[in-house]
């Protein structure tokens, strides 16, 4: 179907997508009325408030490290807490997060778990027919009406007890080609979040739940502070009561994390808590101080949350989380079940268990997984360390993170492996983002967009600095080529040649690459890659976006793959 660009009876919105009968229920008129009035009243700020960040880097590339701000001091050290937690958010031991796809939906909801996060950020990749479908899907599972039959004849519907839900719009970043208002790109954040508010309040509401959101990638309290004034204006609008949104704020940045009690202050009246958000914090890290060549971390396998910048980073989210009376939910166990090999699904198991029983020890009152099939392994850990529906009672008064603790730069070595992982990841990923799937199952693991980032930005910063690694050799470009070349080979071994050659491989080595060899680092990934989400055309990356640095071998690899 070809792409048109359309108006709607809603005065300044036009819709640039193909027309699909199965949306009409979600794109009502007065839906859209609702997109138009989040943009004309937030969206300058929300511009504004990425411009800052733009300024804020450039003061760290001049010499500026993050502190706690001497201006909020007051909030910090004054006693306050947030208003009280509805009854189905009081117990979140076990969360599963996925994307908004139907069959997963179903048993993410059906899994065991306290909490479904249904994901429209870094698991989502964020197509017309994703973003629109997954909407689709969330009114369904509100309604308790989603089901699925798969193509052998399964059946796929609710069970009588299903896990609360949560819902992850874009970051603030992150914009929505598709709909145009007052001729600019909606924000990604708004449509995801006014579209899922205006179907589904009243109808959570009447489930005896509510409006749940999850918020990702926040670096200040202002930016807190816009979506608290998001949500009291979409509960006006609503005529529903104020303080019926919740949202727990993702601590996945590391300018956050010196913000915490000013965040929590922000969102006052609709907080619920705060997540470890493991593997954004350390692509921040990494992003933040990527021109500093005393801030290199080593190989991402090493960097663990034992790591002492981690475990300052986890450690400040609990103290600071029951201090206000907010809950503490922990990291993502990404492991995924391994067939037919008991032995290494065992040790697999075995690390979940571990990581589970440090977070709840720590006075974590719930934490994240990404399968099925590691719920009831989670929930054994958090069910015999966790007595009460959480652990609030626990002060944590013996954590006391220092500012020099939060910037500890990790011990390590950067190893020819490492390099390899990165780049077979990065590359793997990418091309089933182009596909237009945002959460991969890749080696064991399930990936998205965040580990994604880690894996390019490591590579970058390696390269930019040309570090020693482990053998003594300087990673160099002509090292970083020969590396890619034989990790393109391998992948077309792996994946074979003619899902090689149907897939969006092409595509993703370009951008990857793409990526790592430009002088100027990239803020984020998914903003050179959305323009082409689903492209047909292999060149258009190679060519259109330009690659500086190509050697022949890698010419040749592009050529043997079309």
């Amino acid at each position: 179907m070809e792409t048109l660009a359309r108006n709607t009876p809603v005065d300044g919105l036009t819709i640039k997508a193909p027309y699909n009968p199965s949306y009409e229920n979600i794109l009502t008129t007065d839906a859209l009325a609702f997109l138009v009035q989040l943009h004309r009243t937030f969206n300058a700020t929300r511009k504004k408030l990425l411009v800052e960040r733009e300024h804020l880097q450039l003061k760290i590339d001049n010499g500026w490290k993050p502190h706690f701000l001497e201006a909020t001091r007051e909030i910090r050290e004054n006693e306050w807490k947030i208003s009280p937690l509805p009854y189905d958010l009081m117990d979140r031991r076990v969360e599963i997060t996925g994307p908004v796809e139907r069959k997963m939906m179903i048993n993410a909801l059906n899994s065991g778990a306290s909490v479904f996060m249904a994901d429209l950020e870094d698991s989502n990749a964020p197509s017309w027919d994703n973003t629109l479908q997954g909407q689709v899907n969330l009114v369904d599972a509100v309604n308790r009406s989603i089901n699925y039959t798969s193509a052998e004849g399964k059946a796929y519907r609710l069970k009588d007890k299903i896990a609360t839900l949560m819902v992850r719009p874009r970051g603030w970043h992150l914009e929505e080609k598709h709909i145009l208002i007052d001729g600019e790109p909606a924000s990604g954040a708004l449509v995801d979040f006014g579209l899922y508010f205006f179907h589904n309040a009243v109808n959570l509401m009447l489930h005896k739940s509510g409006p749940y959101f999850y918020l990702p990638k926040l670096e200040s309290y202002q930016e807190a502070r816009l979506w608290n004034d998001v949500f009291i204006f979409a509960q006006d609008y609503l005529n529903i009561a104020q303080k019926t949104i919740k949202a727990t704020v993702l601590i996945e940045t590391i300018m956050a994390s010196f913000q915490l009690h000013e965040i929590l202050w922000e969102l006052k009246d609709h907080a619920a808590g705060l997540n470890c958000g493991r593997w954004d914090y350390i692509f921040s890290f990494i992003k933040k101080f990527r021109n500093f060549s005393d801030f290199v971390l080593p190989d991402r396998a090493q960097v663990t949350m034992t790591a002492p910048f981690m475990r300052a980073y986890t450690q400040l989210v609990v103290k600071t989380s029951h201090q206000r009376g907010a809950l503490a939910i922990g990291g993502m166990a990404a492991q995924i079940p391994i067939k037919n090999h008991p032995v290494a699904n065992a040790e697999a198991m075995e690390k979940v268990k571990a990581d589970k029983l440090r977070e709840v020890q720590d006075g974590h009152d719930g934490t994240w997984v990404a399968h099925p099939a590691l719920v009831p392994v989670a929930m054994q850990v958090f069910n015999e360390h966790m007595k009460y529906r959480n652990q609030l009672h626990i002060k944590r008064e013996d954590f006391n993170t220092t500012e020099a603790a939060l910037l500890e730069v990790p011990v390590g070595t950067i190893t020819e492996e490492g390099i390899r992982t990165n780049i077979n990841i990065g590359i793997l990923y990418l091309e089933s983002w182009l596909r237009g799937q945002g959460a991969a199952a890749i080696h064991h693991l399930m990936e998205d967009a965040a580990t994604a980032e880690i894996s390019r930005t490591q590579v970058w910063q390696w390269l930019h600095h040309q570090v020693t690694l482990s053998d003594g050799r300087k990673f160099t470009h002509s090292i970083y080529e020969d590396l890619r070349d034989e990790e393109i080979i391998t992948i077309r071994e792996t994946v074979g040649n003619a899902n090689y050659q149907e897939g969006q491989y092409i595509q993703a080595i370009c951008l990857f690459n793409r990526l790592i060899v430009l002088p100027r680092f990239e803020e984020f990934l998914t903003l050179s890659a959305y323009p082409l989400i689903l492209s047909s055309s292999d060149k258009k990356i190679c060519f259109e976006h330009g690659i500086e640095v190509r050697s022949e071998q890698f010419n040749n690899a592009i050529q043997q793959a079309v």
